[in-house]
């Protein structure tokens, strides 16, 4: 055996000298391989999940102007159907309000989308159709089983507040309660002796409409079209009131229920 001072020494100094030249070199694979599957697994959550790179601003405005191509393009890119705008209210709302039947139809196929999602003012989508007399948008929502009867305010009530006949029928054709009350009592026949619409409240008592029925300020359908100067409408009510039999006394103010 060498137990030279010299060889002894050799070995003492070029021993770490090696070690840490491997440990470099393993720093630097292990590294490399950590870059790459890095990279690999952003690259496959960039196909999992899109980014959605587009403002919120410019989805509202493709719904308004019932750009389908541009609605469809965020949604595939990551866009929430349930994005809302500075006022918090939902896109499937602005729709309905805006009339745009096409994005209304993509939005409501898009399983993620919340049919009943409210505007700050408590209206949902049917409702703002319902008002602007769309029955394509009142239908769609409808065969995507969209709640016909709402607590409180009502499609029915909308309806018959601008007097939309065709709109009030497809409702009372899929069970709208005839005598839904708002949160006073109110119901669609008192808001349509309210803007005079004649032919809506026929269709209404045709229907079903209890014409006794008062609010919770006692008022019935004849009073709000006396107190807005609806003569004809008020006439012809009081004339169908007085045909009816008597005695029962008058119910009260209407409620919401299953018709």
């Amino acid at each position: 055996m060498n137990n030279s001072p010299m060889v002894s020494t050799l070995s003492a100094t070029s021993a770490p000298n090696v070690s840490r030249a491997r440990n470099a070199r393993n720093a630097r694979a292990s590294a490399a391989v950590r870059g790459l599957v890095a990279g690999a697994l952003l690259a496959a959550c960039a196909i999992a999940q899109p980014v959605w790179a587009a403002s919120v601003d410019s989805l509202i405005k493709a719904v308004k102007f019932d750009d389908i191509s541009a609605v469809k393009k965020q949604l595939a890119e990551g866009a929430d159907p349930n994005t809302v705008d500075n006022t918090g209210t939902p896109i499937l709302v602005i729709a309905a309000r805006e009339k745009s039947d096409k994005v209304g139809q993509l939005l409501a196929d898009n399983p993620k989308t919340d049919l009943e999602k409210l505007d700050p003012a408590g209206e949902n989508a049917m409702m703002l159709a319902a008002l602007n007399g769309d029955a394509t948008f009142v239908n769609l929502l409808i065969a995507k089983d969209a709640e016909v009867n709402k607590k409180g305010w009502t499609p029915l009530h909308y309806a018959a507040t601008n007097g939309n006949d065709n709109i009030v029928k497809i409702l009372v054709d899929h069970s709208a309660y005839i005598d839904a009350g708002s949160p006073n009592g109110t119901t669609p026949l008192m808001m349509a002796a309210r803007g005079g619409h004649l032919s809506t409240c026929k269709l209404l008592l045709d229907e079903g409409a209890d014409l006794r029925v008062k609010n919770q300020l006692g008022m019935t359908a004849v009073d709000f079209a006396r107190k807005y100067n609806e003569k004809d409408v008020a006439e012809g009510l009081q004339a169908r009131l007085d045909s009816m039999p008597q005695g029962g006394g008058a119910p009260q103010s209407g409620s919401n229920g299953a018709k």
